[in-house]
């Protein structure tokens, strides 16, 4: 036996086999004895026997021992159901076809017909507690707030019933007396919100409810609402603003059938509003499509309403454990290289970093002594980003030379080149015959934008773009 919900537990039979749901009842807050709600449930479950409430098989009890303080537990057994019509609606990608939705209505008002005319008000029919199983069969379940009722002027009822997205006007302003039509606002919400897709009356308070549910069906007036300046709190809820009925406007894409009964379902006026029987009775279950038989439904795994919310749960976790995970990984790689090294000169030719500036360690000018180191370090003949071996330099754009130039001297920026290697971050004064220029300076074999040549007195330029002589020195000048 494991927990569906903090009260409700799934087993197995161990003479049939038979898997079922066991609701415990709660005597934490009880000083007088069995709680009389469940007495209420248990006798209301045991009245009624119908295909679209739910089973009470048994009542069945626990021996007390050191494992639950030595008090016994009380459960009642009921059949299990596969789903919830919540759960079902909120699976990922979920869309009901109208033939089922008119399906499940048709069972749903089935259902509250019957404990209607046995005078049983439900008084909190919402999602969760409309329970489908794999065969297609819908049922009214958790019977904790009903009633039963004789006359309904004879005694005051509460109003502080039904989830507050499927509570009545009248019981938002305080009627005591009430019948099944508080079960029939009910079932108009989950009508209306089974056809657009999602809840229509989603509140977070009881006077936001009320302002939800003028603002979609209108102020009430005397013409549509008479009694309503009769009820407890009608003056504690005056509006400044009147509001038109708007439900044809927002569910316009609704089927004229739909809407009509849409409007029925939600009068404000809970003496116009429409029956199970009448709305079981409306043209929209009469057009197609009509509704498809229970067996033909989909089959679906398991999907109660906390089973679903464990499931978005979940999914948002690893969805933030994924983005925590990809930013770590971005956080510890290597950060790419300088702007300024990632190309090489354009067409117009070298180019120094910052937009002309003259990079540090060097003024910009030839015949100005730079620094004494360069711009990533010292070394005397490190070239490149990595260095290779002794007398084999990597350079990162070019090999040539006895001495390779590189793209930066990452090891060291190199000043005193003696007419070797040119240096990514300083001008080379001492160039000798082939020293190397970082803003393109133009001597008589001047090397590329890194490296000066490979000797004194050879014209072989090293570099990224390679040196140039005087005469193609004079044909770049002249096309400039």
């Amino acid at each position: 036996m494991f927990p569906l919900l903090t009260q409700v537990y799934m087993a197995r039979c161990k003479e049939t086999q038979d898997i079922v749901a066991l609701k415990k009842i709660r005597m934490d807050n009880e000083k007088e004895g069995f709680p009389i709600t469940a007495i209420r449930e248990i006798k209301i479950l045991k009245k009624l026997r119908h295909k679209n409430v739910v089973d009470l098989k048994e009542i069945v009890t626990s021996k007390a021992n050191a494992s639950n303080g030595h008090k016994g537990s009380i459960y009642l057994v009921f059949e299990y159901m596969d789903h919830d019509l919540t759960g079902l609606a909120e699976r990922p990608g979920m869309k009901f076809s109208l033939p089922q939705i008119k399906c499940y209505m048709k069972q749903l008002l089935t259902g509250l017909h019957y404990c209607h005319i046995n005078n049983i008000l439900h008084r909190d029919i919402k999602g969760s507690n409309l329970l489908i199983n794999n065969n297609g069969v819908l049922k009214l379940a958790d019977f904790g707030l009903a009633k039963s009722i004789t006359n309904e002027n004879a005694n005051p009822l509460t109003n502080r019933v039904i989830t507050l997205w499927y509570r009545p006007p009248e019981l938002l302003l305080g009627a005591t007396q009430y019948g099944p039509s508080v079960d029939m606002w009910s079932a108009g919400c989950i009508f209306a919100e089974l056809v657009h897709g999602k809840p229509i009356l989603p509140g977070k308070g009881e006077m936001e409810q009320l302002d939800l549910i003028f603002r979609l069906c209108g102020t009430p007036t005397p013409e549509n609402w008479p009694d309503a300046d009769k009820l407890p709190y009608a003056k504690h809820f005056k509006q400044k603003k009147h509001y038109p009925r708007r439900l044809r406007e927002v569910f316009a894409r609704f089927s004229p059938s739909a809407k009509d009964l849409v409007e029925r379902f939600l009068t404000l006026d809970p003496a116009k509003r429409i029956t199970a029987i009448q709305a079981l009775d409306s043209d929209w279950f009469w057009e197609d499509p009509i509704a498809c038989e229970p067996e033909d439904l989909p089959r679906y795994e398991p999907s109660h309403e906390f089973q679903t919310k464990k499931r978005r749960q979940e999914a948002k976790r690893a969805a933030a454990e994924q983005q925590n995970k990809r930013q770590r990984t971005d956080d510890g790689r290597a950060p790419p290289p300088p702007t300024d090294m990632r190309r090489g000169p354009g067409p117009g030719g070298p180019r120094p970093p910052g937009g002309g500036r003259p990079p540090p360690g060097g003024s910009g000018r030839p015949g100005v002594p730079s620094a004494p180191s360069g711009r990533y370090g010292a070394g005397s003949s490190a070239a490149g980003w990595s260095s290779g071996p002794p007398q084999q330099h990597q350079s990162y754009a070019n090999r040539g030379g006895n001495a390779l130039g590189g793209f930066g001297s990452i090891g060291g920026g190199l000043n005193s080149l003696g007419g070797k290697t040119g240096s990514y971050s300083n001008l080379n004064i001492k160039t000798g015959a082939s020293g190397g220029s970082y803003s393109g300076y133009r001597g008589s074999k001047t090397a590329g934008w890194a490296a000066g040549g490979s000797g004194g007195g050879q014209q072989k330029p090293a570099g990224w773009t390679g040196g140039s002589s005087k005469q193609d020195q004079s044909k770049r000048d002249e096309k400039r």
